[in-house]
Parts: structure tokens; sequence; C-alpha cells
């Protein structure tokens, strides 16, 4: 089974290195490897594994926390595919979808970009219910809510706590983070149940890719 490990480590050369030493030894094999951030002499890096049936997830963690200076900050099992050029493939599909289903690509697409649980395009504003656009699969309901943030001036990050969500929301630890699409009526959102909370590195590079994919989705199909 796979599984998605989020480390916090030591900026420092050849510390990659040693936490792949110790996954190895555990007998974890390393699928795919993010940097998500930088600063403070410290990085965040989100790495895939193949965990084997024999083994524990509770394993994954002793053995990052071997390296010294590691700290694990989330594991969660992950099913969805991976791909170095996620962001490319995004872009040339959307650039090729017929008219009216650009939207619904990519709510069904961002999930596997930014290995979130689910993803769905909003439009409305404060004063009412907002309508979706666009689901993809495992996103929770939004019909008939109002959301208190739209329209959207900038992008935000929608943490589990926010007095807006409904109660099980706020339960279930869902983290979001949004961003305009098109308009400030228009939003993209993206969320993940147990956390771990979307860092700031994460939410600049969703404002990039829907600025780029909203000028794609309205240009004429490739």
């Amino acid at each position: 089974m796979s599984y998605l490990l989020r480390l916090i480590v030591p900026d420092r050369p050849g510390i990659l290195g040693a936490v792949a030493t110790a996954l190895g030894e555990a007998g974890v094999d390393i699928v795919s490897v993010d940097v998500l951030e930088r600063g403070g002499e410290v990085a965040v890096d989100d790495i895939v594994v193949d965990l084997p049936p024999d083994r524990l997830p509770d394993s994954l963690i002793t053995a990052a926390q071997r390296v010294p200076g590691v700290q694990v900050e989330s594991l969660r099992p992950f099913a969805g595919p991976l791909d170095t050029h996620r962001e490319l493939e995004l872009l040339e599909a959307l650039s090729r979808a017929a008219e009216g289903t650009a939207v619904k690509l990519l709510a069904a697409e961002l999930p596997r970009v930014f290995h979130s649980g689910w993803a769905v395009v909003l439009s409305g504003d404060a004063e009412g219910p907002c309508e979706v656009l666009a689901a993809s699969d495992a996103a929770p309901s939004f019909d008939g809510m109002t959301v208190p943030w739209l329209p959207l001036s900038s992008a935000q990050l929608l943490p589990s706590e926010a007095a807006w969500l409904p109660e099980r929301w706020r339960e279930m630890a869902i983290e979001m983070m949004a961003t305009p699409f098109g308009s400030p009526r228009t939003a993209v959102v993206i969320g993940r149940s147990g956390g771990p909370a979307f860092r700031r590195s994460e939410l600049l590079r969703l404002v990039h890719l829907a600025g780029i994919a909203a000028s794609v989705a309205h240009l004429p199909p490739a």
C-alpha cells in the first residue's frame, strides 16, 4: 500500500539520502519526493512510499525519525497516480478540452497534482448559497452552503477550525485552500481531511496554476 509521508528535515546536504537509507533498511520503497518549501534552515518534503503488506504504517514514522533532526508532520494513505509533470499534463489536457468541459476536468485532476483529497470550483457571493460548477470524487457537498469568503479577491488558506465550516467538517479536520479562478466570484478550492494543513508554498503553487488554467480554459480547443 502507498502512503504520503510529510517530513520536516534539516536543510543540509545528504539529509534526503539519510532518510532514503533509513526507509530502505526498513523495507520501504520510495516512489517520489516533492520538496514543498525551504527556509529557516529546514525543508518540508512530501515522500510517497510503498509499504510491504507485512509492515505497519507506524514503522514509517519510526524509520524516518531515526535520522537526527527529522520530524514526521503527517502520514496518510495515498491512492493517486504519480507523475513528475502533473501540472504540464493538466494544462495540455485543458487546452484540448471540449467547450464546457474544462472546469470539470480541472476539478477532477487537481487532487492528483496537489496530493490532496478533492477539489471543487465554486461560484457565488456572501449574500446567498454558492453554486458548485464542478467537483472531483470524494468532495464534500457545498450545495446550499453560503461561504463568507466569496467573492475572493486573493488566495487564502482555509483552516479546519474556521467558524463558517459545518460542525462535521471541523470534526473531520478538513483543511482547504482557495484561489480566484477567472473572476473574484469563482474560486477553485482544494481540500483534504485529517490534515496536514496546506502551506503557503502550496497556496502559491495553486495561484500560479489556476491563473494559467483560467486562461487556457477560455481558449478554443487545440
